[in-house]
């Protein structure tokens, strides 16, 4: 996570800004940020009108600031990237966020009331950002969240070094303070029916998520000290600390979570963190910044390797057999290859469930538990939009904070229309 700058640095870097006609800055960003204006308003002391200008187009501006890849984005586009000395696009906005977020003013109020209620299942990112442009457009707008708070991943599934969780909370208070209902501890299909649902409001926006990490199939997963990525973030994140860590740790897989578990074990202590990855570095799912963020932390990565056991001694984890693979890339294990490791923690962070059953509650085409969807986020069902990582495709897009609140702002744009009457 990059560091806040002073108020002298943040002046002198916005002094940088070209501001280009053609704003290339503001092409690469997925919500759109107006990246010039909002720079030259710090540059000119309206901090107030810098943060709207952020938050006007990105409601999750402020952990975007924190954790978005902006050197593949907005700063990998400016035309001083050439020189290796882009405008520090991320640093500046989390400047003009932070201020706001510490002087407490408030800029944004709902729209005129249209007497239309929308029902949003999932407080993460996408069903934020959907949330609050619906309520801009003067929707009664209800967020059903199966967690205690609203936030989702950015709450309990970003390592706190790199998302601090007041953060999170603050940018789903600013939703709340639009008179977004936000009712938490609610699981949809269980608290509260699909039906019921149907019933009680004019359109439903799907942005749940995924579930827990799967098992890995191999005999000791039982064992204490084996966990499940996302509860071992969720736990170093309001915690501040894993029990049982121990020194030695071991986190399965190779995407943005794995780096998350990797890394957060390290600040916690442990003296050896190692990914194991079945294919090479470069079919690797996490960001190219989020692994050598991960090196230069000290962790340590084995490729063309899978778990083929877990060692436990008196219940407890104590090791790891690891078992090479085809170096082609299948990712199949080639027998013979086994050796132990010592280990006391074992972090699965090979992907995640999917809410199968809800989706066929609610009647929406899906792809084995992702929602089929128009570029519109529109369902299979006129009244249902998608935009959470239940609709998520590896491949067709990024699994990006940005991107999802894009996609929220996306979703919330076609109910509008829908709920006005406006020809799609």
């Amino acid at each position: 996570m990059m560091a806040a700058p002073t108020h002298l640095e943040a002046t002198l870097e916005a002094n940088r800004c070209l501001d280009c006609f053609d704003a290339p800055c503001t092409r690469a960003c997925p919500t759109g940020i107006d990246v010039p204006r909002f720079i030259a308003r710090i540059a000119s002391g309206d901090l107030a009108g810098s943060a709207r200008a952020i938050l006007e187009a990105n409601p999750l501006g402020a952990s975007c600031a924190r954790v978005c890849p902006t050197d593949e984005l907005c700063e990998g586009a400016c035309v001083y990237h050439a020189d290796a000395s882009p405008i520090k696009i991320g640093a500046l906005q989390r400047y003009a966020t932070d201020w706001l977020r510490e002087s407490g003013r408030r800029l944004f109020a709902p729209g005129p009331a249209t007497g239309k209620k929308v029902a949003i299942v999932g407080g993460g990112p996408a069903g934020l950002a959907a949330a609050r442009d619906l309520a801009l457009r003067g929707h009664a707008v209800t967020i059903f969240e199966r967690e205690t708070d609203g936030g989702g991943l950015n709450t309990y599934g970003i390592v706190p070094f790199r998302l601090p969780i007041d953060v999170a909370l603050w940018e789903v208070d600013q939703i709340r303070e639009l008179g977004v209902e936000i009712r938490t501890g609610v699981t949809v299909g269980e608290t509260i029916s699909v039906a019921d649902l149907r019933a009680g409001y004019d359109a439903i926006v799907l942005a749940f998520g995924f579930g827990t990490v799967p098992r890995l199939g191999i005999d000791g997963e039982d064992a204490a000290g084996v966990w499940d990525a996302l509860d071992f973030i969720r736990t170093a994140k309001l915690d501040g600390a894993v029990p049982g860590l121990g020194d030695r740790v071991a986190v399965i897989g190779g995407g943005n979570t794995a780096i998350d578990a990797a890394t957060a074990s390290t600040r916690l202590g442990a003296r050896s963190v190692t990914m194991y990855y079945r294919r090479g570095a470069e079919r690797m799912s996490a960001y190219q910044f989020e692994i050598a963020f991960a090196k230069s932390e000290g962790v340590e990565f084995r490729f063309y390797r899978v778990p083929a056991q877990i060692v436990v001694r008196d219940g407890r984890v104590a090791g790891l057999v690891v078992q090479a693979t085809d170096p082609a890339g299948s990712g199949r294990p080639l027998p013979g290859t086994e050796v132990e490791v010592g280990v006391d923690t074992v972090v699965r962070a090979i992907g995640q469930s999917k809410f199968v059953g809800l989706l066929d509650a609610f009647g929406v085409t899906h792809d084995h538990g992702i929602v089929v969807v128009d570029e519109a986020m529109r369902t299979s069902d006129p009244r249902i939009v998608a935009a959470g990582d239940c609709m998520f495709r590896a491949g067709a897009s990024d699994a990006m904070v940005v991107e999802a609140a894009q996609r929220g702002k996306t979703a919330a744009a076609t109910v509008d229309g829908m709920l006005r009457g406006v020809p799609s």
